[in-house]
Parts: C-alpha cells; structure tokens; sequence
C-alpha cells in the first residue's frame, strides 16, 4: 500500500505540471492570438484543432496503452512521448517572433502566425492527450469502486491545485523582475518558467514502479530497492527510436480492433459519454472564454489595440482579474475534492453530478446580466464545484462498470427460453457458460463476460423456462480501462471543438461577448438533461433491463 500511495502521489505531480501549463495557456493563448493579427472568429477556431486531434488519435492510443508491454510499463512510454510536444509547445510559442526572424524577414509577420498557431496545437493536443494514460495509471493503481473514488480525489485535487497555480502566475506582475527584462517580457518569462516546472515534474515518472496488471505481481514488475533508486533517465537515443517505431506499429494495428470496440459500446458508457460532453461544452465554454468576456465585455478594452494604450491596459486589467475569478475556481474544486468522499456517502453520486451543473446554469446565468465584476467573480469561484465533479464521478463510474461487466455491459435483457424438446441442448449451453471466467476491473484487460447463470431444473419437466440469454449479440468485445476512459476524454476533446468552432461566428452575430455566457448557461441546462440518464448504481442499471 506504501508503494501504491508514493506511485499515486508520483503520478500525480507530473498531472499537476500539466494543468499548470493548461491553465496559464487558457489566460495567454487567446490574447497572444489577437495581438497577432488573428481574427476573433479564427481565434476561437485556433483553439479548436487541438481538440480536434486528440479525438482522432486519443481513442487509438489508450487501446494501444492497454495492449503495450515494455520494460517501462504500458502507460509511462505514450506520457513521455506525449511530454515531449508539451515541453516543445512551451519553448516556441513565447519565441516565435524570434525564430521566424531568423529566416525570413519579408513574410516573418505570416511565418510567425503560423509558426505559434502549429506550436499551439502541439501543446494543446499532447497536454490534453497525456491525461488518457495518466488516468489509466490511476486506475491501475486502484481498480475498486471505492478506492478508485478516493484515488480520483486526489487526482482531482491535485488537478485544481496546478490550476491554482497556473490561473495564480499570470494574475501577478512579474515585470519588475530583472530575469522578466533579460527574457524579453512577462509571457516569455513566464513560459520559461512553467518549462523548468514541467521538466521538474515530467522526471518524477521515472520513479513510477512498473503497473501491475490484473492485481498481479510478475518478477518482472518487482523492484529491488537498488535498482528503484536508480532512475532510467534519460533514455539512449537508440532506445527512444525503437520506442518510437513501436509505438507506431501497435497504433495502426489496434485501428481494426478499436473500430469493433467502438462500434459496440455499452449502453451505460454511451450515456455517460453524451452526459459528459454536454457538461463539458458547458463548462469549457465558460473557462476558454471567460478572460475575453472580463477584459472586453466588463472592462471594455480592446486587445488588437496598440500597445500601452487606455483601451489595451484596460483589457490587460480585465485578463489579470480573470485569472483571479479561475484560481478561485480552482481552490474551490480543492475544497470539494476533499469533502468529496463524504458528500458522496451523505446525499449519492446522483444528486451530486445533477446539482454541479444547476449551479453552473445559476453562475452563468448571472453573469450574463450582471456587471459587477465582484459578482462576476464570486459565479466563477462557484463553477469550481462543477470541475471537481466532472474530474471525479465520471471515471469512478467507469470504474464501477468494469467492476462488473456482467451486469453493465450486457447489451440486452435476459430472454425466456423454453427447452421443450431441446433440454439437452440448453443444459449444454448452460454447462458452458458456467465455465466462463468474469472478470471484474483488471487494469485495462478485460474479461469476456459471460451470461446470468440460472440453476438447470434437476427434474426433466418439458415446460421448465430458464432465464437467460446466450445469443452472441448478449455478450460484449473485450473493453480494456484504457480504451473507455479515452472515450469520455474524448468527449472532453470535443466539448472545446464545438464551441471553438462556433462561438467566434456568434459573438460576431450579435456584437457582444455576453453570448459565451448566455451559451454556457442553456448548455448547462442541456447537461441537466442527459445527466438525469446516466446509470450511478447496480439497481438502476437492473431497472433497464
């Protein structure tokens, strides 16, 4: 248990270098945009193809985790390939001018537009992606219902901590600072800064202790204590090519398979997925453009204005209490992260899940017609409450549902079948199937499940009924932990593709930024909705059938 909680607490350093990257992106990304020209409409769409990659190549890559076997485990290779474009994206985007300059000087304006857009997209797909086998490891660590709730508490918490941080950098003015001077500025010297961090941060994982799947111990994932103080960092070049190579090959030969997999999802993870995607289009609505809708619709400033300018230092005053109003968001998801346990043992998971997302309707709701920016403030500290949520239940759900996949992943109900005339047959069948091993949550390797197994009737009566089912459309493709989770991040990825998509063109429709909050709020009362027909117990899931 000692080992687990220092993997755990391991794992979750390197979350929290993340989501201080996420965070200070979502407060600069979109000013740095404008100041370069880009259009708002564009801006919103930049935004989106990050997104827009992690959905095509995230599902392959979590059911390429769970099928990969490495001296290094099956999850830290895809995290440290993954780190390498985060670390990447945080050296160019504060640079770009600089590297486009040494090129050319005629189209350095187009070139360096280009150049932090592509950088964008890389930190934004590799950071998002990253968190697919990150979770995935928290589930192998701890595979129970429970434990799995209290483990994604302190991913949670430690989620919102590195927001707290990250949102906190950008809100204090580092100017004055002779390394900000030396380095060209408050971003650049920022940027450098989180790159220090996330190194700090990325070098834990070599620590991480192989996964052990299926709850067993091969010699192969034991470690003596010489050789777990030793870490493997760095790799030999020779040794990352072949990783590489591999990585590759397994990605494209998995692609058959996932289709079958994906195909056929359970009726209790296909909900989950629509109830999230809606709550996360809700609430990443809110955060992607809650420091554009403080510094021009609360400040009035203007970010494409010159440099020093009344209309500029205005909206560079509303961005810095933005990024107020999201560190109070994240400490209050710190706050419920750590009552989590108890909410959820006091008033269940249900009422929990429902009432985040009324609150979030109620937030936004306010702050579309208020202007006091201290009320405005406080509904933002509030959303906390909802992101705390979200980062919680969902996999704790799925957690639940590879617990016992006999019950939740059963496609249909259990048919009445006579065996008049056919006994023999039945009981054949029946024979078979109580030699079926179910499995429950085995770290992304599942088991087939077999049928409800009914006692065969001793006495040869032709008109015995039995209750069950053993057509083969009853039975589900083997579902590995990793695969459902980069499903519902899936969602995650496309709940920030819709709105960047389409939030430009409609703040542009009706001349005011006021419309990503009036979108956030009927989004909301849409996740009320979807959310009300997720399965959170054993019971409800009997009651479909």
């Amino acid at each position: 248990m000692r080992s687990r909680l220092l993997d755990l607490f391991l794992v979750n350093v390197l979350t929290c270098g993340l989501e201080i990257c996420m965070a200070t992106s979502t407060i600069y990304i979109p000013p740095m945009l404008l100041e370069a020209g880009v259009q708002e409409r564009f801006m919103t769409m930049v935004l989106g193809v990050g997104p827009v990659l992690g959905l095509i190549f995230v599902p392959p890559l979590g059911s390429a985790s769970d099928r990969w076997n490495s001296r290094y485990g099956r999850r830290r290779p895809f995290i440290w390939a993954l780190c390498v474009g985060v670390l990447l994206g945080l050296v160019v985007i504060p640079r770009a001018s600089q590297i486009t300059s040494l090129f050319s000087e005629q189209h350095q304006r187009g070139l360096e537009v280009l150049l932090l857009v592509s950088s964008i997209c890389v930190l934004q797909f590799c950071s998002q992606a990253c968190f697919t086998p990150l979770e995935a490891l928290v589930s192998d660590l701890y595979p129970g219902e429970e434990e799995s709730r209290q483990a994604f508490s302190i991913y949670s918490i430690m989620l919102s901590l590195g927001g707290c941080i990250g949102y906190l950098l950008p809100a204090v003015d580092w100017t004055g600072l002779g390394a900000s001077s030396y380095l060209g500025g408050q971003e650049a010297f920022i940027y450098a800064l989180l790159t220090g961090l996330f190194l700090i941060c990325l070098m834990t994982t070599a620590l991480i202790s192989e996964e052990q799947t299926a709850g067993v111990v091969t010699e192969s994932s034991r470690r003596s204590p010489s050789s777990y103080g030793v870490c493997c960092w760095p790799f030999w070049l020779f040794s990352r090519a072949q990783m590489l190579k591999h990585a590759v090959v397994s990605l494209f030969a998995v692609m058959p398979r996932l289709w079958s997999v994906c195909s056929h999802i359970p009726r209790v993870i296909a909900r989950l997925f629509v109830a999230e995607l809606c709550s996360w289009m809700a609430l990443m609505t809110f955060v992607l453009f809650y420091t554009d809708f403080v510094g021009e619709g609360l400040y009035d400033g203007v970010p494409s204005a010159k440099p020093g300018s009344p209309e500029r230092l205005r909206y560079e005053e509303g961005v810095r209490v933005a990024s107020l109003g999201l560190f109070l968001q994240c400490v209050t998801s710190v706050t419920f992260s750590i009552l989590m346990e108890r909410m959820v043992a006091c008033v269940g998971a249900r009422v929990l899940y429902l009432s985040s997302l009324a609150l979030l309707a109620l937030s936004t709701a306010v702050m579309t017609v208020s202007k006091n920016i201290i009320l405005v403030t406080v509904m933002a500290a509030l959303t906390g409450y909802t992101f705390c949520t979200l980062q919680i239940l969902p996999y704790t759900l799925t957690c639940l549902y590879h617990s016992d996949k006999q019950v939740f992943f059963s496609r249909s109900r259990p048919k009445r079948r006579s065996i008049r005339g056919d006994l023999a047959e039945s009981a054949h069948k029946q024979i078979s199937a109580m030699y079926r091993n179910t499995n429950g949550c085995l770290n992304g390797h599942a088991g087939v499940s077999s049928t409800t197994k009914s006692p065969v009737s001793s006495t040869l009566n032709s008109h015995v009924s039995l209750d069950m089912d053993t057509s083969p459309s009853s039975y589900q493709p083997q579902r590995g932990m990793c695969l459902d989770i980069a499903i519902l991040d899936s969602a995650y990825l496309l709940s920030q593709v819709v709105p960047s998509l389409f939030m430009g063109s409609i703040v542009h429709l009706f001349s005011s930024v006021t419309a990503y909050m009036v979108c956030a709020s009927v989004l909301s009362l849409l996740a009320v909705v979807f959310s009300s027909r997720i399965v959170f117990t054993r019971q409800e899931m009997e009651m479909l059938k």
